[in-house]
């Protein structure tokens, strides 16, 4: 059921009780498709191949993308790019779970998601068993492979005690 505490002509929906909406589907299969990428590209599973590359991670960012991990620091879409091309086939055992996908605000150009994001063997975290949640705003792109380029991301690392409980079981 939409949330209808907004004034008339509000541009600014909030659409967290409209998780079934056409638009938080699509958001989700985005934001999926783009963490089976890291997988696939982390693992080996894909070939290190610039077409598979730009396909599965260039082409979804804004040139203006920026990222914050939990660590605090701000990184360019440029030195995320460095960092993924150069982590293929780094880490057989590399696992990614996307839980809670929620389209938060839908903002005229902009779409804002929170979800979290559960890593086993993450060899360039700690612990390398871990959960963030994060906030990312997307914007509709057409010609994007899932149909959105990513415009920024905010990570933040779950509660201790629950990375600690995890699951971990995927």
């Amino acid at each position: 059921m939409p949330n209808t505490n907004h004034k008339k002509g509000d541009q600014h929906r909030d659409v967290r009780r409209a998780e079934e909406s056409d638009l938080a589907d699509r958001v989700r299969a985005e934001v999926e498709a783009l963490h089976e990428f890291f997988v696939a590209w982390f693992t080996g599973a894909v070939a290190d191949d610039d077409d598979v590359f730009q396909r599965g991670f260039a082409r979804r960012f804004d040139p203006g993308f920026v990222l914050i991990p939990p660590a605090g620091n701000l990184v360019t879409l440029a030195g995320l790019t460095k960092a993924i091309r150069g982590g293929h086939g780094a880490n057989p055992a590399f696992r990614i779970a996307i839980r809670d996908v929620v389209l938060r605000r839908e903002i005229p150009g902009v779409a804002v998601v929170t979800y979290q994001e559960w890593q086993r063997n993450a060899q360039a975290s700690t612990p390398a068993d871990n959960g963030r949640i994060s906030t990312a705003l997307l914007r509709p792109e057409p010609v994007a492979p899932g149909g959105f380029a990513w415009l920024h991301v905010h990570e933040c690392w779950l509660p201790t005690e629950v990375m600690r409980a995890g699951p971990y079981d995927f």
